[in-house]
């Protein structure tokens, strides 16, 4: 065990000196005051820090002189009347790498600021051929490659509104989040690679296209008859039998598309006009479809890939995702800060545990992103990463992080601090994380990001330090959604965040502040363990039990309603050649009790073949749950927006 708090981590004078948080207070004429107070400051007169952001950054667009904040939450709105474009903002640069593309199969591409401009330039041209106007849709069925990122871009370009998904996911869970949209153009892939493995989607994309009868066009990328053929995807036309059966508007290849030049021109548009669609996981319901505002994005992603992540020209930024997964759209917000962003697709694990860390030593990532999971997965396989001269930072989101992988990557990778950060898809980016100016200790996140007024509430809804409470943020962020799709009274949006605590955001998440600012999160908050009085969040349960060896992944679920203590019931699944034997549940139900508390103790142990997950791969506690209390399995959660729904009936009573 690692103790919670333990210094790994300590920034020299020359580290904080040269980093671009210390720049950007020496601009502020703040140099010298301590994190806190400039954080306070920044929450306090949020519309002079989110000005100093736009000024600092020299934002490409008008200002406006319009306010700079009205209004509250959940109507609260940024910059009136100023006017900008998101793609005008990250295509700004002529010079240096834009974009590394790799793939798990070897391929392998460059583009440079001023081939990335011309490809974004083309593909506009193309859109506009297509009848693509300001406010139309977008979508794209498409892998984390360049012409996911090429797309967008020239969507964003014209005002119209960009929305994706992963070809993993299924067709129903595709059609539930598209329809919703009514997309103009269908953008897709032929298929994947994933794993050692190549899988056809041809006739999903012919079932996703027949489900959307808002389509004037399909655009074909050949993703894998191409990488058959030897060729790059963008040369490639779509085969006849992949098309036959597509019933609405023209079918295209991507090099049709792109097959005339045009000048890169920019539609500038107000700042909350909206520049993607995201959207929730779909488990318990249709996916809410998350609308964020060009403004609201820009200004976010310049804050805090500059001062969290201490990202700007000369920086390699990876971070593992896919484009279904909202950390895509953070990744590609690289450009906005002058940064390369590594694009990869692939398997985490293919051809070896360690892929990730080879993809960052081979293209000299100097910031590597991932999802905890993948961390302790590196530490229960003693991976010793190589080659990572150039690193100079770690990030961990998607689940909390225990102290134990903060120190596996002390260890692992000396003098490189790691940072867990938490927010989400709601705004697109992470309202606690770290800096170059913190120091790094285990299991602690070192701050609440700037502009983010994150608050522990307890159930009188008054603010706490020191003590768990509700995750809430009590002043409004300017990435935080403009609207929900298809939500004109804002009914579903003010039900989603500010049914608990009227004109204050509710994230549902545990999370304790301490008295310096850092921060714990203890996961979700409507799946806690509540025993016997003793509340404590799953994350502290999963860290116990799944640094035994024998154990790959757990889920625990209380069954305990109000009022009325039910059973504490753990899943495991067992690693390779590991069984659940009378000596390893004693040793599980013994470090739990002097871990955590003796009410913690489950009252049986369950081996399950797998442990349902999202699509994004976060844990379904709540839909188990709801099985266990009696809830139909097809009534508790969404099949479709599961990576893999077939372990759920294990659940069943």
């Amino acid at each position: 065990m690692v103790v919670e708090g333990e210094l790994l981590w300590e920034p020299g004078e020359e580290v904080a000196a040269r980093a671009r948080l210390t720049r950007y207070l020496e601009w502020l004429g703040r140099t010298g005051e301590d994190y806190e107070s400039v954080w306070r400051w920044s929450v306090e007169d949020p519309a002079a820090f989110w000005t100093s952001i736009w000024d600092y950054f020299e934002v490409v667009g008008e200002r406006g002189d319009g306010p700079v904040l009205s209004g509250a939450m959940p109507a609260a709105r940024w910059f009136e009347g100023a006017t900008l474009n998101y793609a005008e903002n990250a295509l700004r640069r002529d010079d240096g790498t834009a974009v590394i593309f790799v793939s798990e199969d070897g391929a392998r591409q460059e583009l440079t600021f001023a081939e990335l401009r011309e490809e974004v330039a083309r593909v506009r041209a193309g859109l506009v051929r297509l009848g693509v106007r300001r406010g139309d849709r977008v979508a794209g069925y498409l892998p984390n490659i360049p012409q996911a990122l090429i797309a967008f871009l020239a969507t964003a370009s014209l005002g119209a509104i960009w929305s994706a998904g992963s070809p993993d996911f299924g067709v129903p869970s595709v059609v539930d989040r598209f329809k919703q949209i009514e997309p103009k153009v269908l953008i897709a892939v032929d298929g994947y690679h994933y794993n050692g493995k190549s899988f056809d989607r041809s006739a999903a994309v012919n079932e996703i296209a027949a489900a959307l009868p808002s389509l004037r066009a399909t655009v074909w990328i050949p993703y894998l008859a191409a990488a058959g053929d030897g060729r790059a995807p963008q040369r490639a036309e779509p085969t006849p039998p992949h098309t036959l059966e597509l019933p609405h508007g023209e079918v295209i290849g991507w090099e049709g598309l792109r097959a005339e030049s045009a000048p890169l021109e920019f539609e500038r548009v107000p700042f909350d006009h909206p520049l993607w669609i995201l959207y929730s996981s779909g488990t318990t319901g249709l996916p809410k479809p998350i609308v964020h505002g060009h403004g609201g994005i820009v200004l976010e992603h310049l804050k805090s890939l500059s001062f969290h992540q201490d990202l700007g020209e000369g920086e390699v930024f990876f971070w593992y995702t896919t484009t279904g997964w909202m950390m895509w759209n953070y990744l590609v917000g690289a450009l906005l800060v002058g940064a390369t962003a590594v694009l990869y697709d692939g398997a985490a694990t293919h051809p070896s545990p360690a892929a990730l860390w080879r993809i960052a030593a081979s293209e000299g990532v100097t910031y590597f992103g991932t999802g905890a999971p993948y961390i302790m997965a590196s530490l229960k396989a003693g991976i010793e990463p190589e080659g990572l001269e150039r690193l100079r930072g770690v990030g961990s989101t998607g689940s909390p992080l225990p102290p134990e992988g903060f120190a596996w990557v002390a260890g692992a990778l000396p003098g490189v601090p790691v940072g867990s950060f938490s927010g989400g898809t709601d705004v697109c980016t992470g309202f606690v994380g770290a800096t170059l100016l913190h120091p790094i200790r285990a299991g602690i996140i070192p701050c609440r990001s700037l502009g983010a007024k994150v608050e522990a509430y307890d159930p009188a809804g008054k603010p706490v330090v020191g003590e768990v409470g509700e995750l809430v943020i009590t002043q409004p962020m300017p990435s935080m959604p403009v609207m929900f799709w298809n939500d004109p009274a804002g009914e579903r949006y003010a039900e989603s965040y500010f049914d608990v605590y009227p004109g204050v955001w509710r994230h549902g998440d545990w999370i304790k502040v301490n008295e310096d600012g850092s921060c714990v999160i203890y996961g979700r908050s409507d799946s806690t363990l509540n025993r016997g009085g003793v509340r404590m969040g799953t994350s502290e349960f999963y860290r116990v039990v799944e640094r035994f060896e024998e154990v790959a992944d757990s889920l625990v679920i209380d069954t305990g309603q109000l009022g009325q203590e039910g059973r504490l019931l753990l899943y495991v699944t067992l690693a390779e050649g590991a069984e659940l034997t009378p000596e390893l549940e004693r040793a599980l139900c013994g470090a739990l009790r002097q871990e955590l508390s003796p009410r913690h103790v489950p009252n049986e142990i369950r081996v399950v073949p797998g442990i349902p997950r999202t699509l994004s791969g976060k844990k379904l506690e709540v839909p188990v749950r709801k099985i266990l209390l009696g809830t139909p399995v097809e009534r508790a959660a969404n099949l479709d927006a599961m990576a893999n729904p077939e372990v759920l009936r294990h659940f069943q009573p």
